[in-house]
């Protein structure tokens, strides 16, 4: 397996359960944790962070993305950002379902990006699902939030701190608390 086939077989959400799937995502798994290893030990300028975060991901990334380290990830290779991204310290990105944060898009200190899921029952629980997250423009995410597999969060968006947000997010509105709910229009 390689990285195109892997991206291309998680676009399908099908269970993630084979010996060569396995292997692919420990193999991975093995590189973005020697990257972010080197990212996360010691001070980088930002263009430091931009270049070894362009290596983790697998692409160039923006000059205008700004990511304040700690940043953690156990694949990396399918996050992508816009411009004008910030992203704060601390936060976690499980992107094997796939992250997108759209142009402008501001996240909050600790904010968790969770893309697969377990299956129920005890019998299934080794097996994940993958479910991409999309962030349209300028998103804004609380500190300590939590996005959840398949979420698609709307143009200009808050999400409130603390939020576990579950189910997709319409466009120019504020949600918050566990679960996430509708607060207001923005």
């Amino acid at each position: 397996m390689n990285i195109s086939d892997f991206l291309s077989y998680v676009k399908t959400r099908q269970a993630l359960n084979t010996p060569d799937i396995f292997k692919f995502m420990n193999e991975m798994s093995d590189e973005a944790r020697r990257i972010t290893f080197q990212l996360n030990t010691a001070y980088h300028t930002p263009e430091e962070v931009r270049r070894l975060l362009s290596e983790l991901f697998g692409y160039t990334v923006p000059a205008s993305l700004r990511v304040f380290p700690p940043f953690y990830t156990d694949f990396g290779k399918n996050i992508t950002v816009g411009e004008n991204v910030f992203i704060n310290a601390c936060c976690h990105f499980q992107d094997h379902g796939g992250v997108t944060l759209g142009d402008g898009c501001q996240i909050g200190h600790n904010v968790v990006f969770a893309t697969l899921n377990h299956g129920l029952s005890p019998e299934e629980r080794p097996i994940t699902y993958p479910a991409p997250i999309v962030l349209e423009r300028n998103v804004w995410v609380g500190s300590n939030a939590t996005i959840l597999q398949g979420v698609t969060i709307g143009e200009n968006a808050v999400v409130a701190a603390g939020a576990v947000v579950t189910r997709d997010v319409p466009a120019n509105t504020i949600v918050g608390g566990v679960p996430a709910r509708f607060i207001r229009k923005i």
